[in-house]
């Protein structure tokens, strides 16, 4: 088996730029932020900012799966 090592930048993401890279639909990607947007906090116009992508990071988990 190959492995291959996928670094994730953190910089400001939009929820689809975020929903491609947990690699799941925009719509189950918004329910899941539905749960957590308390703490995140509102977007700044179309994107998240830095520390609120490290803080959906850390509430939901590292995108990836395992095995991989």
């Amino acid at each position: 088996m190959e492995s291959k090592n996928k670094l994730l930048e953190i910089k400001p993401y939009t929820k689809k730029e975020l929903a491609i890279i947990y690699g799941i639909s925009p719509r189950c990607f918004y329910t899941w932020l539905k749960k957590i947007e308390p703490q995140v906090g509102p977007k700044t116009g179309k994107y998240y900012t830095l520390n609120q992508v490290r803080l959906i990071i850390k509430l939901i988990g590292l995108p990836g799966t395992v095995g991989e």
